[in-house]
């Protein structure tokens, strides 16, 4: 599957990927649902961008837009807030949520998608972290999303998200084997283009102001290594407290909802 910017005229050397989740129109107090005004925003200063860079007049990260999970919220409010400013985005989907569980998108949401330019990638089958899965799992989690993604809408998914940024050599590994020719990851960086087989991004969370996101975008802020630095970090508390007891602190910290609040 293309990288949108393949077809420009002239692609930018460096590229900076950001991750939504969940749009609301009021937004919450979860960390990973942005406020579909402010998404707005950012697509708008995405697109200011762009036009800068295509007349060499911004010294400035060129920004691409991706989504995980596959939640209805994606079809019903990024999809015309891309298409009204001409942007594509690739909307990574968690297979066996489709058409299954509650606020995800249906096969005729994601056609839709495809229909209007958008990409499609895969985001496992169940969303199980990948590190933590027998070889039987692991080989059903990412060769079954592709598939059935494949045989549903008659593209081909070679661009994996990987659940919860978890992944090690031997996920990688069974990556490759399953066909995915990228692998789209939660570190945020900026990346060549064209990306290789590993690709960063950062992943948006509803606090950040669209200041600090330009500021990001901006090649000699320093910015976006400062956030590097502090993923970093974050990695190593991780790799500390294990993933069970990382994410129970991480749920409070972000003020995750359950299903019945969210729904």
């Amino acid at each position: 599957m293309n990288h949108p910017l393949e077809n420009q005229t002239c692609p930018p050397l460096h590229v900076l990927h950001f991750l939504y989740h969940e749009l609301r129109p009021e937004g919450s107090r979860y960390s990973y649902v942005l406020e579909t005004g402010e998404f707005e925003r950012h697509i708008d200063l995405f697109a200011g961008i762009r036009d800068q860079k295509r007349e060499n007049k911004a010294p400035a990260l060129w920004p691409e837009v991706t989504f995980d999970d596959g939640h209805l919220s994606n079809y019903k409010y990024a999809l015309p807030i891309l298409a009204t400013r001409g942007m594509k985005a690739r909307f990574f989907i968690t297979a066996g949520w489709t058409g299954t569980k509650d606020g995800y998108m249906g096969w005729n949401e994601l056609r839709s998608l495809l229909d209007a330019g958008q990409l499609i990638g895969a985001h496992g089958w169940s969303h199980a972290l990948l590190t933590h899965l027998r070889d039987d799992e692991l080989h059903m989690e990412l060769f079954r999303p592709k598939e059935v993604l494949e045989d549903k809408l008659g593209v081909v998914v070679d661009t994996m998200s990987l659940p919860g940024g978890r992944y090690n050599r031997r996920v990688l590994a069974a990556c490759r084997e399953a066909g995915y020719t990228q692998v789209y990851t939660s570190v945020p960086k900026a990346e060549a283009f064209p990306p290789g087989t590993m690709v960063g991004r950062l992943n948006v969370r509803g606090d950040m102001s669209v200041a600090w996101i330009e500021s990001l975008l901006r090649e000699q802020s320093g910015a976006l290594a400062n956030l590097e630095r502090s993923y970093q970090m974050k990695a190593a508390v991780k790799r500390v407290l294990g993933d069970k007891l990382y994410e129970k602190v991480w749920a409070v910290l972000n003020r995750k909802e359950d299903e019945a609040a969210a729904g």
